[in-house]
């Protein structure tokens, strides 16, 4: 069941005023009370509706929210608690809660470089720690793919802040190309994770090209004023993506339609686990194969996923791409076929 912001605040001050055994509290008083704290809270002036309370002490008498709060009616008018040590507050968290709440629990343990994260990390484990209390202790169910060991995750927070509030940044960067590092003013727009690693698609300042940046090679981050901030119109970068394995694109790539075979062995797998969200299968062979299409980037994130498979999966267009496979392949081949290659000894 889906609860609201105002419905849980409004559960909250009528569980604050039944509190009160000193007074008696008719349900016009609970509306008047309820409706005043909405105005000072939420600044809510347009008045809470008598069916909406009612409603609300049903909720809170029932097992919906696991309340079961004791709510009774006396002299057809007052409302109180029936036991005065009664609270919602101190009501017991369901069996079904504990389990969403173990689960919530154990994906959060595997979520780093935000630092919103890092400061939770003190609750999460007092949170565990009662959970095991109240249920005992269990093993954990679930493993994410992490790498403790990856650099530039402390710049995903920093990052996330200019994005979000559109602040210029001066990054010094330092490719794997380049022997210094050079810094530049940088508008950034979107943070993107692909394979555990994450980079920040950016403009650089006096540049009208889209370029990404591995957080991982970036020396240091340092805000600039907000007024310099320019945006980048023309790209709707929540659909930036879409068409793209990785993270190698231009503004001006376009999806291409792919065509791929997929050997008897490999295609269930695939089927079950597509290599991109636009896939179709447009035919099976007798074999057992299935011939697959895609349409995305021709860029070397899709050739890496390709060659994975190995001689399992085979393209059969574009021209271009298979050439490029092919050469790879080729390649690939000749690191074997060399005599002078001797296998290292222990």
């Amino acid at each position: 069941m889906s609860v609201n912001k105002l419905a849980l605040i409004r559960y909250k001050i009528i569980d604050k005023c039944l509190r009160q055994s000193h007074r008696k509290w008719t349900l016009d008083d609970l509306i008047e009370k309820v409706s005043d704290e909405l105005y000072e809270l939420e600044g809510i002036h347009s008045g809470i509706s008598k069916r909406t309370i009612q409603g609300d002490i049903q909720i809170m008498r029932s097992n919906k929210l696991s309340y079961n709060a004791p709510i009774v009616v006396t002299e057809r008018k007052y409302y109180s608690y029936s036991d005065p040590n009664y609270s919602i507050s101190n009501s017991p968290i369901s069996n079904l809660d504990i389990e969403k709440i173990k689960e919530v629990v154990d994906v959060l343990k595997h979520l780093n470089g935000f630092a919103y994260f890092e400061e939770m990390s003190d609750l999460i484990v007092r949170l565990e720690n009662n959970l095991s209390k109240t249920e005992g202790k269990q093993k954990s169910v679930i493993q994410m793919e992490s790498n403790k060991l990856l650099k530039g995750l402390e710049w995903i927070t920093p990052l996330h802040k200019a994005i979000r509030e559109e602040i210029p940044l001066l990054i010094t960067y330092k490719s794997f190309k380049s022997k210094e590092s050079i810094d530049t003013v940088y508008y950034p727009y979107l943070l993107k994770e692909y394979r555990n690693r994450w980079f920040v698609i950016c403009l650089p300042k006096r540049s009208d090209t889209l370029i990404t940046l591995a957080l991982d090679r970036i020396v240091e981050i340092q805000e600039m004023a907000k007024t310099g901030f320019i945006s980048y119109e023309g790209v709707d970068f929540e659909r930036y993506f879409d068409d793209t394995i990785g993270v190698s694109k231009s503004p001006r790539d376009r999806g291409q339609r792919v065509i791929i075979e997929v050997d008897t062995k490999n295609a269930p797998y695939v089927e079950t686990k597509p290599i991109h969200h636009s896939q179709t299968i447009v035919r099976r062979r007798e074999n057992g194969n299935i011939v697959i299409r895609i349409d995305v980037v021709l860029n070397y994130e899709l050739e890496r996923e390709i060659l994975g498979f190995g001689e399992n999966m085979t393209v059969i267009s574009p021209s271009i791409l298979r050439k490029r496979i092919n050469s790879r392949l080729q390649r690939a081949l000749k690191h074997y076929d060399d005599p002078d290659i001797e296998p290292m000894r222990r």
